[in-house]
Protein backbone atom coordinates (compact mmCIF):
# COMPACT_ATOMS: atom_id res chain seq x y z
CA UNK A 1 0.00 0.00 0.00
CA UNK A 2 1.43 3.43 -1.35
CA UNK A 3 0.24 6.86 0.22
CA UNK A 4 1.75 9.75 -1.59
CA UNK A 5 1.94 13.41 0.86
CA UNK A 6 1.57 14.80 -3.31
CA UNK A 7 -2.26 13.95 -3.17
CA UNK A 8 -2.70 12.78 0.36
CA UNK A 9 -5.89 14.76 2.25
CA UNK A 10 -3.53 15.98 4.71
CA UNK A 11 -2.35 19.75 5.86
CA UNK A 12 0.25 19.80 8.71
CA UNK A 13 0.00 22.89 11.30
CA UNK A 14 3.10 24.49 12.26
CA UNK A 15 1.58 26.37 15.22
CA UNK A 16 -0.16 24.88 17.98
CA UNK A 17 -4.15 25.09 17.98
CA UNK A 18 -5.47 27.56 20.67
CA UNK A 19 -7.45 25.23 22.65
CA UNK A 20 -4.93 22.57 22.97
CA UNK A 21 -4.23 21.83 26.25
CA UNK A 22 -1.94 18.54 26.46
CA UNK A 23 0.28 17.12 23.84
CA UNK A 24 -1.75 14.14 22.04
CA UNK A 25 -4.34 16.98 21.15
CA UNK A 26 -1.47 19.44 20.04
CA UNK A 27 0.25 16.74 17.50
CA UNK A 28 -2.80 14.81 16.20
CA UNK A 29 -4.10 18.04 15.23
CA UNK A 30 -0.64 19.84 14.06
CA UNK A 31 -0.49 16.11 12.19
CA UNK A 32 -3.41 16.24 10.50
CA UNK A 33 -4.76 13.06 12.01
CA UNK A 34 -8.24 15.15 13.56
CA UNK A 35 -9.87 18.16 13.20
CA UNK A 36 -12.00 20.21 15.41
CA UNK A 37 -15.50 20.21 13.93
CA UNK A 38 -17.21 21.99 17.65
CA UNK A 39 -15.84 21.66 21.53
CA UNK A 40 -15.46 18.02 22.24
CA UNK A 41 -16.13 16.60 18.42
CA UNK A 42 -13.68 15.85 15.60
CA UNK A 43 -13.41 15.03 12.17
CA UNK A 44 -10.91 11.97 11.60
CA UNK A 45 -9.09 12.83 8.46
CA UNK A 46 -7.00 9.66 6.12
CA UNK A 47 -3.97 9.09 8.33
CA UNK A 48 -5.99 9.78 12.14
CA UNK A 49 -8.50 6.55 10.71
CA UNK A 50 -5.70 4.34 9.19
CA UNK A 51 -4.33 4.46 13.13
CA UNK A 52 -7.82 4.01 14.65
CA UNK A 53 -8.27 0.79 12.88
CA UNK A 54 -5.47 -0.73 13.53
CA UNK A 55 -6.22 -0.53 17.23
CA UNK A 56 -9.99 -1.33 16.74
CA UNK A 57 -8.21 -4.36 14.60
CA UNK A 58 -6.50 -5.50 18.14
CA UNK A 59 -9.03 -5.31 20.08
CA UNK A 60 -11.62 -7.56 18.07
CA UNK A 61 -8.80 -9.75 17.92
CA UNK A 62 -8.68 -10.00 21.19
CA UNK A 63 -12.39 -9.79 22.04
CA UNK A 64 -13.17 -12.58 19.65
CA UNK A 65 -10.39 -13.98 21.13
CA UNK A 66 -12.64 -14.94 24.22
CA UNK A 67 -15.62 -16.25 22.30
CA UNK A 68 -17.21 -12.40 21.88
CA UNK A 69 -19.12 -11.88 18.88
CA UNK A 70 -19.58 -8.28 17.31
CA UNK A 71 -22.97 -6.37 16.73
CA UNK A 72 -23.71 -3.23 16.32
CA UNK A 73 -26.24 -1.17 17.31
CA UNK A 74 -27.63 2.40 16.28
CA UNK A 75 -26.33 5.22 18.36
CA UNK A 76 -30.23 6.93 18.10
CA UNK A 77 -31.99 5.40 20.40
CA UNK A 78 -35.76 5.37 21.81
CA UNK A 79 -36.10 7.14 25.49
CA UNK A 80 -38.32 3.54 26.41
CA UNK A 81 -35.70 1.46 27.16
CA UNK A 82 -33.93 3.82 29.15
CA UNK A 83 -37.03 5.62 30.95
CA UNK A 84 -37.59 1.76 32.46
CA UNK A 85 -34.07 1.16 33.70
CA UNK A 86 -34.30 5.02 35.68
CA UNK A 87 -31.43 5.91 33.50
CA UNK A 88 -32.93 8.43 31.16
CA UNK A 89 -33.09 10.81 34.41
CA UNK A 90 -30.29 9.63 35.84
CA UNK A 91 -28.13 10.94 33.19
CA UNK A 92 -29.53 14.28 33.89
CA UNK A 93 -27.51 17.20 31.47
CA UNK A 94 -24.96 14.62 30.88
CA UNK A 95 -27.66 12.72 28.12
CA UNK A 96 -28.15 14.09 24.43
CA UNK A 97 -32.33 13.84 24.05
CA UNK A 98 -33.97 15.08 21.30
CA UNK A 99 -37.69 14.41 19.30
CA UNK A 100 -38.88 13.30 16.17
CA UNK A 101 -41.10 14.99 13.99
CA UNK A 102 -43.86 13.32 15.96
CA UNK A 103 -42.56 14.44 19.19
CA UNK A 104 -41.34 10.77 19.90
CA UNK A 105 -38.11 11.31 22.12
CA UNK A 106 -34.83 9.61 21.73
CA UNK A 107 -31.27 9.90 23.11
CA UNK A 108 -27.78 9.66 21.56
CA UNK A 109 -26.71 6.76 23.07
CA UNK A 110 -24.11 7.11 26.27
CA UNK A 111 -23.93 3.75 26.49
CA UNK A 112 -25.49 0.29 25.64
CA UNK A 113 -26.42 -1.88 28.38
CA UNK A 114 -30.48 -1.79 27.65
CA UNK A 115 -30.01 -2.67 24.39
CA UNK A 116 -27.59 -5.58 24.34
CA UNK A 117 -30.05 -6.69 27.41
CA UNK A 118 -33.38 -6.47 25.29
CA UNK A 119 -31.52 -8.24 21.88
CA UNK A 120 -30.48 -10.89 24.24
CA UNK A 121 -34.35 -10.93 25.88
CA UNK A 122 -35.75 -11.17 22.17
CA UNK A 123 -33.63 -13.95 21.04
CA UNK A 124 -32.51 -16.54 23.52
CA UNK A 125 -35.00 -18.12 26.39
CA UNK A 126 -32.88 -21.36 27.71
CA UNK A 127 -30.41 -21.88 30.04
CA UNK A 128 -29.01 -23.64 27.17
CA UNK A 129 -28.67 -20.80 25.12
CA UNK A 130 -25.76 -19.28 27.72
CA UNK A 131 -23.32 -18.03 28.38
CA UNK A 132 -22.71 -15.52 25.53
CA UNK A 133 -20.47 -12.63 25.52
CA UNK A 134 -21.49 -9.67 22.60
CA UNK A 135 -19.82 -6.47 21.73
CA UNK A 136 -19.67 -3.75 19.66
CA UNK A 137 -17.15 -0.83 18.52
CA UNK A 138 -19.61 2.41 18.53
CA UNK A 139 -19.51 6.28 18.43
CA UNK A 140 -21.05 7.08 21.84
CA UNK A 141 -22.04 10.63 22.60
CA UNK A 142 -22.09 12.47 26.53
CA UNK A 143 -22.77 15.68 26.74
CA UNK A 144 -19.76 16.79 29.01
CA UNK A 145 -20.14 20.32 30.84
CA UNK A 146 -16.41 21.39 30.11
CA UNK A 147 -14.69 18.54 27.26
CA UNK A 148 -11.02 19.25 27.19
CA UNK A 149 -7.60 17.56 25.91
CA UNK A 150 -8.91 16.62 22.51
CA UNK A 151 -9.41 13.22 22.00
CA UNK A 152 -9.41 12.27 26.32
CA UNK A 153 -12.78 13.75 27.32
CA UNK A 154 -14.58 14.44 24.11
CA UNK A 155 -18.89 14.96 23.86
CA UNK A 156 -18.47 12.14 20.75
CA UNK A 157 -15.85 8.89 21.00
CA UNK A 158 -15.57 5.63 19.40
CA UNK A 159 -15.88 2.88 22.68
CA UNK A 160 -15.53 -0.75 22.69
CA UNK A 161 -18.39 -2.12 24.75
CA UNK A 162 -18.80 -5.84 25.34
CA UNK A 163 -21.79 -7.62 27.61
CA UNK A 164 -21.55 -10.94 29.02
CA UNK A 165 -24.13 -13.16 29.89
CA UNK A 166 -24.66 -16.07 31.90
CA UNK A 167 -26.88 -18.14 33.99
CA UNK A 168 -25.24 -17.72 37.61
CA UNK A 169 -22.87 -15.87 39.81
CA UNK A 170 -20.02 -18.43 38.86
CA UNK A 171 -20.49 -18.07 35.26
CA UNK A 172 -20.46 -14.28 35.54
CA UNK A 173 -17.47 -14.83 37.45
CA UNK A 174 -15.70 -16.91 34.75
CA UNK A 175 -16.81 -14.18 31.95
CA UNK A 176 -15.65 -11.09 33.87
CA UNK A 177 -12.24 -12.66 34.04
CA UNK A 178 -11.93 -13.70 30.65
CA UNK A 179 -12.58 -10.28 29.60
CA UNK A 180 -9.99 -9.23 32.07
CA UNK A 181 -7.68 -11.07 30.38
CA UNK A 182 -8.65 -9.81 27.43
CA UNK A 183 -7.72 -6.49 28.38
CA UNK A 184 -4.79 -6.58 30.01
CA UNK A 185 -3.59 -8.33 26.32
CA UNK A 186 -4.96 -5.68 24.41
CA UNK A 187 -3.13 -2.75 26.38
CA UNK A 188 0.05 -5.09 26.24
CA UNK A 189 -0.46 -5.21 22.37
CA UNK A 190 -0.86 -1.31 22.38
CA UNK A 191 1.95 -0.81 24.09
CA UNK A 192 0.08 1.22 26.90
CA UNK A 193 1.44 1.42 30.42
CA UNK A 194 -1.41 0.39 32.41
CA UNK A 195 -2.70 -0.23 36.14
CA UNK A 196 -5.54 -1.85 37.75
CA UNK A 197 -7.21 -0.45 40.37
CA UNK A 198 -10.40 -0.97 41.71
CA UNK A 199 -13.27 1.43 41.06
CA UNK A 200 -16.84 2.63 42.11
CA UNK A 201 -19.77 1.38 40.24
CA UNK A 202 -21.52 4.64 39.90
CA UNK A 203 -24.86 4.86 38.11
CA UNK A 204 -23.74 1.71 36.35
CA UNK A 205 -24.57 -0.58 39.17
CA UNK A 206 -23.02 -3.75 39.72
CA UNK A 207 -21.18 -5.49 42.48
CA UNK A 208 -17.71 -4.79 41.25
CA UNK A 209 -15.86 -2.93 39.06
CA UNK A 210 -12.45 -2.08 37.93
CA UNK A 211 -10.73 0.51 35.78
CA UNK A 212 -7.58 -0.35 33.77
CA UNK A 213 -5.25 3.14 33.84
CA UNK A 214 -2.68 4.13 31.79
CA UNK A 215 -0.39 6.71 34.19
CA UNK A 216 0.24 10.02 33.15
CA UNK A 217 0.92 13.88 34.38
CA UNK A 218 -2.19 14.92 32.79
CA UNK A 219 -4.70 12.39 33.15
CA UNK A 220 -8.08 13.31 34.93
CA UNK A 221 -8.10 10.21 37.31
CA UNK A 222 -5.87 10.23 40.73
CA UNK A 223 -5.26 6.85 41.78
CA UNK A 224 -3.18 5.24 44.50
CA UNK A 225 -1.13 2.07 44.72
CA UNK A 226 0.80 1.00 47.67
CA UNK A 227 4.28 -1.37 48.19
CA UNK A 228 2.07 -4.22 49.10
CA UNK A 229 0.09 -4.41 45.68
CA UNK A 230 -2.89 -2.19 46.41
CA UNK A 231 -4.12 0.01 43.88
CA UNK A 232 -7.36 1.89 43.70
CA UNK A 233 -8.95 4.91 41.83
CA UNK A 234 -9.25 7.76 44.52
CA UNK A 235 -13.09 7.63 44.49
CA UNK A 236 -12.84 3.95 45.83
CA UNK A 237 -10.64 4.16 48.65
CA UNK A 238 -12.06 3.30 51.56
CA UNK A 239 -11.08 4.73 54.74
CA UNK A 240 -9.02 2.84 57.61
CA UNK A 241 -11.51 3.70 60.34
CA UNK A 242 -9.79 4.33 64.12
CA UNK A 243 -10.67 2.39 67.12
CA UNK A 244 -13.75 4.17 69.04
CA UNK A 245 -12.48 6.13 72.18
CA UNK A 246 -13.51 5.44 75.93
CA UNK A 247 -14.64 9.21 76.77
CA UNK A 248 -15.47 8.69 80.39
CA UNK A 249 -14.16 10.95 82.21
CA UNK A 250 -13.56 13.34 79.45
CA UNK A 251 -14.00 17.09 79.75
CA UNK A 252 -17.42 18.53 79.41
CA UNK A 253 -18.05 20.43 76.42
CA UNK A 254 -17.57 24.39 76.87
CA UNK A 255 -17.87 27.29 74.42
CA UNK A 256 -15.62 29.82 74.09
CA UNK A 257 -15.16 33.37 72.55
CA UNK A 258 -12.89 32.58 69.20
CA UNK A 259 -13.40 36.23 67.38
CA UNK A 260 -12.39 36.42 63.98
CA UNK A 261 -11.69 32.95 63.27
CA UNK A 262 -13.98 31.49 60.05
CA UNK A 263 -10.81 30.27 58.77
CA UNK A 264 -9.07 26.93 60.44
CA UNK A 265 -5.71 28.31 60.79
CA UNK A 266 -7.36 30.97 62.28
CA UNK A 267 -9.09 28.89 64.82
CA UNK A 268 -5.79 26.66 65.94
CA UNK A 269 -3.82 30.10 66.09
CA UNK A 270 -6.45 31.29 68.97
CA UNK A 271 -6.80 28.08 70.44
CA UNK A 272 -3.09 27.70 71.03
CA UNK A 273 -2.61 31.54 72.12
CA UNK A 274 -5.71 31.55 74.54
CA UNK A 275 -6.90 27.68 75.45
CA UNK A 276 -4.00 26.01 76.06
CA UNK A 277 -4.28 22.19 76.05
CA UNK A 278 -4.27 20.34 79.12
CA UNK A 279 -1.56 17.66 77.53
CA UNK A 280 1.01 20.26 76.57
CA UNK A 281 0.89 19.49 72.84
CA UNK A 282 -0.39 22.33 71.01
CA UNK A 283 -3.39 22.04 68.68
CA UNK A 284 -3.32 21.53 65.06
CA UNK A 285 -5.91 21.76 61.94
CA UNK A 286 -6.35 17.34 62.74
CA UNK A 287 -8.15 19.07 66.48
CA UNK A 288 -10.62 20.60 64.45
CA UNK A 289 -13.87 19.49 62.97
CA UNK A 290 -14.90 21.49 60.01
CA UNK A 291 -18.23 21.47 58.37
CA UNK A 292 -18.77 22.00 55.14
CA UNK A 293 -21.79 23.05 53.10
CA UNK A 294 -22.96 21.53 49.72
CA UNK A 295 -25.59 21.65 47.54
CA UNK A 296 -26.61 18.25 45.63
CA UNK A 297 -28.69 18.28 42.92
CA UNK A 298 -30.57 14.87 41.86
CA UNK A 299 -30.96 13.96 38.33
CA UNK A 300 -34.76 14.92 38.58
CA UNK A 301 -33.20 18.56 39.65
CA UNK A 302 -34.37 18.01 43.11
CA UNK A 303 -32.12 19.83 45.45
CA UNK A 304 -31.08 19.71 48.75
CA UNK A 305 -28.36 21.09 50.93
CA UNK A 306 -26.04 18.62 52.55
CA UNK A 307 -23.31 19.39 55.56
CA UNK A 308 -19.91 16.91 55.57
CA UNK A 309 -18.23 16.83 59.29
CA UNK A 310 -14.39 16.14 58.89
CA UNK A 311 -10.84 16.48 60.29
CA UNK A 312 -9.59 19.90 59.45
CA UNK A 313 -6.80 19.22 58.19
CA UNK A 314 -8.72 17.73 55.21
CA UNK A 315 -10.19 19.04 52.26
CA UNK A 316 -13.90 17.78 50.91
CA UNK A 317 -12.67 15.85 47.58
CA UNK A 318 -15.57 16.73 45.17
CA UNK A 319 -15.14 13.69 42.59
CA UNK A 320 -15.12 10.51 45.75
CA UNK A 321 -18.06 13.20 46.85
CA UNK A 322 -19.97 12.59 43.32
CA UNK A 323 -18.98 8.72 43.52
CA UNK A 324 -20.46 7.94 47.17
CA UNK A 325 -23.75 10.31 46.06
CA UNK A 326 -23.99 8.60 42.38
CA UNK A 327 -25.79 9.61 40.37
CA UNK A 328 -26.77 13.19 41.81
CA UNK A 329 -24.34 15.91 41.34
CA UNK A 330 -22.48 18.20 43.98
CA UNK A 331 -21.52 21.55 44.60
CA UNK A 332 -20.35 24.13 47.10
CA UNK A 333 -23.46 25.62 48.82
CA UNK A 334 -24.19 29.33 47.82
CA UNK A 335 -24.53 32.59 49.28
CA UNK A 336 -28.42 32.20 48.39
CA UNK A 337 -28.35 28.60 50.14
CA UNK A 338 -26.84 30.35 53.46
CA UNK A 339 -29.57 33.60 53.24
CA UNK A 340 -32.23 30.62 52.94
CA UNK A 341 -30.82 28.97 55.80
CA UNK A 342 -29.94 30.89 58.78
CA UNK A 343 -28.83 28.61 61.02
CA UNK A 344 -25.82 28.06 59.13
CA UNK A 345 -23.74 30.47 60.18
CA UNK A 346 -21.11 30.91 57.84
CA UNK A 347 -17.79 29.72 59.49
CA UNK A 348 -18.56 28.44 63.13
CA UNK A 349 -21.20 25.56 61.98
CA UNK A 350 -21.45 23.02 64.53
CA UNK A 351 -22.99 19.44 64.43
CA UNK A 352 -25.61 20.65 67.05
CA UNK A 353 -27.64 22.91 64.58
CA UNK A 354 -27.93 20.03 61.82
CA UNK A 355 -30.50 18.06 63.63
CA UNK A 356 -32.84 21.77 63.95
CA UNK A 357 -35.20 22.34 60.78
CA UNK A 358 -33.90 24.79 58.07
CA UNK A 359 -36.26 28.35 58.51
CA UNK A 360 -37.99 28.38 54.59
CA UNK A 361 -38.53 24.88 53.93
CA UNK A 362 -39.14 23.08 56.89
CA UNK A 363 -36.83 20.10 56.02
CA UNK A 364 -33.90 19.21 58.44
CA UNK A 365 -30.34 19.14 56.86
CA UNK A 366 -28.85 16.27 56.76
CA UNK A 367 -25.13 15.87 58.03
CA UNK A 368 -22.90 13.30 57.52
CA UNK A 369 -19.32 12.41 59.07
CA UNK A 370 -15.83 11.07 57.65
CA UNK A 371 -15.17 8.02 59.10
CA UNK A 372 -12.49 9.38 61.02
CA UNK A 373 -14.93 10.80 63.50
CA UNK A 374 -15.56 7.74 65.90
CA UNK A 375 -17.25 7.81 68.98
CA UNK A 376 -15.02 9.56 71.36
CA UNK A 377 -13.01 11.83 69.91
CA UNK A 378 -12.97 14.87 70.58
CA UNK A 379 -13.37 18.36 69.04
CA UNK A 380 -13.30 21.98 68.53
CA UNK A 381 -15.94 23.21 66.01
CA UNK A 382 -18.44 25.91 65.34
CA UNK A 383 -20.94 27.45 68.20
CA UNK A 384 -23.31 27.86 65.54
CA UNK A 385 -22.88 31.84 66.53
CA UNK A 386 -20.81 34.57 64.55
CA UNK A 387 -17.13 34.33 67.20
CA UNK A 388 -17.92 31.34 69.30
CA UNK A 389 -16.57 27.82 68.89
CA UNK A 390 -16.87 24.89 70.97
CA UNK A 391 -13.71 22.88 72.84
CA UNK A 392 -14.10 19.18 73.97
CA UNK A 393 -17.13 18.57 71.95
CA UNK A 394 -16.86 14.23 71.60
CA UNK A 395 -18.61 12.32 69.24
CA UNK A 396 -20.94 10.07 70.69
CA UNK A 397 -21.66 11.87 73.92
CA UNK A 398 -22.42 15.57 72.33
CA UNK A 399 -24.02 14.85 69.01
CA UNK A 400 -24.26 11.89 66.50
CA UNK A 401 -25.21 12.24 62.89
CA UNK A 402 -27.21 10.30 59.79
CA UNK A 403 -24.56 9.05 58.45
CA UNK A 404 -20.98 8.19 56.84
CA UNK A 405 -19.77 8.98 53.85
CA UNK A 406 -16.55 9.03 52.33
CA UNK A 407 -15.69 12.35 50.81
CA UNK A 408 -12.10 13.21 52.43
CA UNK A 409 -9.35 14.17 50.04
CA UNK A 410 -6.81 11.14 50.04
CA UNK A 411 -3.02 11.96 50.86
CA UNK A 412 0.05 10.83 50.00
CA UNK A 413 1.25 8.28 53.25
CA UNK A 414 -2.68 7.33 54.41
CA UNK A 415 -2.69 3.21 55.05
CA UNK A 416 -3.69 1.60 52.54
CA UNK A 417 -7.10 -0.18 53.48
CA UNK A 418 -5.78 -3.98 53.21
CA UNK A 419 -3.10 -3.04 55.55
CA UNK A 420 -0.79 -3.16 52.90
CA UNK A 421 1.56 0.43 53.79
CA UNK A 422 1.48 3.60 52.74
CA UNK A 423 -0.26 5.12 49.55
CA UNK A 424 0.81 7.08 46.98
CA UNK A 425 -0.66 9.08 44.77
CA UNK A 426 -0.69 8.98 40.86
CA UNK A 427 -2.39 10.53 37.60
CA UNK A 428 -3.57 8.22 34.78
CA UNK A 429 -5.94 8.11 31.48
CA UNK A 430 -9.20 5.41 32.38
CA UNK A 431 -8.89 3.68 29.17
CA UNK A 432 -11.09 0.38 30.31
CA UNK A 433 -13.73 -0.33 32.76
CA UNK A 434 -14.98 -4.00 33.37
CA UNK A 435 -17.96 -4.03 35.73
CA UNK A 436 -19.71 -7.10 36.95
CA UNK A 437 -23.30 -5.23 36.64
CA UNK A 438 -25.66 -8.50 38.29
CA UNK A 439 -29.17 -8.42 37.57
CA UNK A 440 -29.96 -4.36 37.67
CA UNK A 441 -30.62 -4.62 34.26
CA UNK A 442 -32.19 -7.83 33.51
CA UNK A 443 -34.38 -7.27 36.43
CA UNK A 444 -35.71 -4.04 35.01
CA UNK A 445 -35.90 -4.91 31.23
CA UNK A 446 -37.54 -8.85 32.04
CA UNK A 447 -34.21 -11.15 30.78
CA UNK A 448 -35.23 -13.98 32.33
CA UNK A 449 -34.67 -17.84 30.90
CA UNK A 450 -35.31 -21.05 31.88
CA UNK A 451 -32.89 -23.02 34.08
CA UNK A 452 -32.09 -26.87 33.78
CA UNK A 453 -35.32 -27.47 36.06
CA UNK A 454 -37.76 -25.68 33.56
CA UNK A 455 -37.69 -22.55 36.48
CA UNK A 456 -37.38 -19.35 35.00
CA UNK A 457 -34.30 -17.46 36.50
CA UNK A 458 -32.78 -13.64 35.76
CA UNK A 459 -29.56 -13.74 34.11
CA UNK A 460 -26.74 -12.03 35.21
CA UNK A 461 -24.55 -9.32 33.45
CA UNK A 462 -21.30 -8.40 32.69
CA UNK A 463 -20.29 -4.95 31.19
CA UNK A 464 -16.75 -4.54 29.69
CA UNK A 465 -15.70 -0.91 28.13
CA UNK A 466 -12.83 0.40 26.36
CA UNK A 467 -12.20 4.20 24.89
CA UNK A 468 -11.09 3.15 21.41
CA UNK A 469 -9.90 6.67 20.91
CA UNK A 470 -9.20 7.74 24.28
CA UNK A 471 -6.92 4.76 23.70
CA UNK A 472 -5.48 6.18 20.90
CA UNK A 473 -5.02 9.36 22.14
CA UNK A 474 -3.13 8.10 25.39
CA UNK A 475 -0.91 6.57 23.12
CA UNK A 476 0.10 9.79 21.41
CA UNK A 477 0.92 10.97 24.84
CA UNK A 478 3.20 8.51 25.55
CA UNK A 479 4.78 8.03 22.50
CA UNK A 480 6.04 11.22 21.24
CA UNK A 481 8.95 14.36 21.33
CA UNK A 482 8.96 18.17 20.98
CA UNK A 483 9.62 17.69 17.04
CA UNK A 484 6.24 15.05 16.60
CA UNK A 485 4.40 12.27 17.33
CA UNK A 486 6.68 8.79 17.19
CA UNK A 487 4.13 6.13 16.58
CA UNK A 488 4.82 2.40 17.83
CA UNK A 489 5.26 0.02 14.48
CA UNK A 490 1.67 -2.03 14.85
CA UNK A 491 -0.54 1.04 15.14
CA UNK A 492 1.36 3.45 12.81
CA UNK A 493 -0.30 5.01 9.90
CA UNK A 494 2.31 3.30 7.73
CA UNK A 495 5.98 1.71 8.65
CA UNK A 496 8.05 3.57 6.52
CA UNK A 497 8.16 7.31 5.06
CA UNK A 498 10.37 7.50 2.07
CA UNK A 499 11.30 11.07 1.85
CA UNK A 500 12.51 12.12 -2.34
CA UNK A 501 14.67 15.44 -1.51
CA UNK A 502 16.02 17.80 -3.56
CA UNK A 503 15.41 18.58 -7.71
CA UNK A 504 17.30 16.36 -8.71
CA UNK A 505 14.89 13.36 -10.93
CA UNK A 506 17.17 10.63 -10.22
CA UNK A 507 16.19 11.25 -6.41
CA UNK A 508 12.62 11.19 -7.76
CA UNK A 509 13.30 8.63 -9.92
CA UNK A 510 15.17 6.53 -6.92
CA UNK A 511 12.90 7.04 -3.78
CA UNK A 512 9.70 6.10 -6.16
CA UNK A 513 11.33 2.68 -6.72
CA UNK A 514 12.02 2.17 -3.35
CA UNK A 515 8.48 2.82 -2.67
CA UNK A 516 7.01 1.23 -5.28
CA UNK A 517 9.26 -1.96 -4.41
CA UNK A 518 8.20 -2.23 -0.77
CA UNK A 519 4.82 -1.52 -1.30
CA UNK A 520 4.82 -4.56 -3.56
CA UNK A 521 6.46 -6.66 -0.90
CA UNK A 522 2.99 -5.64 0.84
CA UNK A 523 4.61 -2.67 3.16
CA UNK A 524 2.79 0.54 4.29
CA UNK A 525 4.47 2.98 2.71
CA UNK A 526 4.11 6.87 3.02
CA UNK A 527 6.44 8.64 0.13
CA UNK A 528 7.07 12.77 0.59
CA UNK A 529 6.63 12.84 -3.62
CA UNK A 530 6.18 16.71 -3.36
CA UNK A 531 8.22 18.17 -6.17
CA UNK A 532 8.43 22.01 -5.03
CA UNK A 533 8.83 21.72 -0.97
CA UNK A 534 11.80 21.97 0.50
CA UNK A 535 14.14 19.28 2.54
CA UNK A 536 13.52 21.38 5.86
CA UNK A 537 10.04 21.02 5.44
CA UNK A 538 9.86 17.10 4.58
CA UNK A 539 11.88 16.34 7.46
CA UNK A 540 9.65 18.52 9.67
CA UNK A 541 6.72 16.66 8.50
CA UNK A 542 8.51 13.68 8.67
CA UNK A 543 8.98 13.95 12.86
CA UNK A 544 5.76 15.61 13.07
CA UNK A 545 3.50 12.61 11.40
CA UNK A 546 5.72 10.28 13.39
CA UNK A 547 6.22 6.88 11.48
CA UNK A 548 8.70 4.62 12.89
CA UNK A 549 10.82 4.83 10.44
CA UNK A 550 12.30 7.42 7.86
CA UNK A 551 14.13 7.14 4.28
CA UNK A 552 15.39 9.80 3.02
CA UNK A 553 16.96 9.70 -0.54
CA UNK A 554 18.84 12.88 -1.27
CA UNK A 555 22.30 13.98 -1.52
CA UNK A 556 24.02 10.57 -0.61
CA UNK A 557 22.52 9.33 -3.82
CA UNK A 558 25.21 10.60 -5.98
CA UNK A 559 27.54 8.36 -3.65
CA UNK A 560 25.07 5.09 -4.22
CA UNK A 561 23.65 5.28 -0.75
CA UNK A 562 20.05 6.56 1.09
CA UNK A 563 19.51 7.14 4.83
CA UNK A 564 17.65 5.06 6.78
CA UNK A 565 17.11 6.38 10.27
CA UNK A 566 14.51 5.54 13.02
CA UNK A 567 11.91 8.24 14.25
CA UNK A 568 13.19 8.31 17.40
CA UNK A 569 16.16 6.13 19.06
CA UNK A 570 18.99 4.23 17.13
CA UNK A 571 21.51 5.18 14.53
CA UNK A 572 20.80 6.62 11.11
CA UNK A 573 22.23 3.65 8.71
CA UNK A 574 23.51 4.60 5.28
CA UNK A 575 22.59 1.63 3.12
CA UNK A 576 23.95 0.98 -0.36
CA UNK A 577 20.94 2.10 -3.38
CA UNK A 578 20.77 -1.66 -4.93
CA UNK A 579 20.19 -3.15 -1.09
CA UNK A 580 17.61 -0.19 0.44
CA UNK A 581 14.85 -2.59 -0.38
CA UNK A 582 15.53 -5.11 1.11
CA UNK A 583 17.32 -3.73 4.77
CA UNK A 584 14.61 -1.48 4.95
CA UNK A 585 12.01 -4.77 4.58
CA UNK A 586 14.45 -6.80 7.14
CA UNK A 587 14.32 -3.64 9.61
CA UNK A 588 10.70 -2.91 9.23
CA UNK A 589 10.38 -6.63 10.34
CA UNK A 590 12.90 -5.97 13.33
CA UNK A 591 10.29 -3.27 14.67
Amino acid sequence: MLLRLSTLFVRTLREDPADAEVASHRLLVRAGYIRRAAPGIYTWLPLGLRVLAKVEAIVREEMEGVAAQEVHFPALLPREPYETTGRWTEYGPNLFRLKDRRDAEYLLAPTHEEMFTLLVKDLYSSYKDLPVTLFQIQTKYRDEARPRAGLIRGREFIMKDAYSFDIDDAGLEASYLAQRGAYERIFTRLGLEYVIVAATSGAMGGSRSEEFLTPTPIGEDTFVRSPGGYAANVEAVVTVVPETIDFTGAPAAHVEDTPGTPTIAALVDLANADHSRTDGREWTAADTLKNVVLAVTQPDGTRELLVVGLPGDREVDLKRLEAALAPAEVEPAGESDFAKNPVLVKGYIGPKSLGRVASGDKKAIRYLLDPRVVEGTSWITGADEAGKHVFDLVAGRDFTADGFIECAEVRAGDPAPDGSGPLELARGIEIGHIFQLGRKYADALGLKVLDVNGKQVTVTMGSYGIGVTRALAALAEANHDDKGLAWPAHVAPAQVHVVATGKDPAVFEAAESIAQTLSSRGFEVLYDDRPKVSPGVKFADAELLGVPLVVVVGRGLADGVIEVRPRVGGESEQVPLEQASDRIAEIIEAL
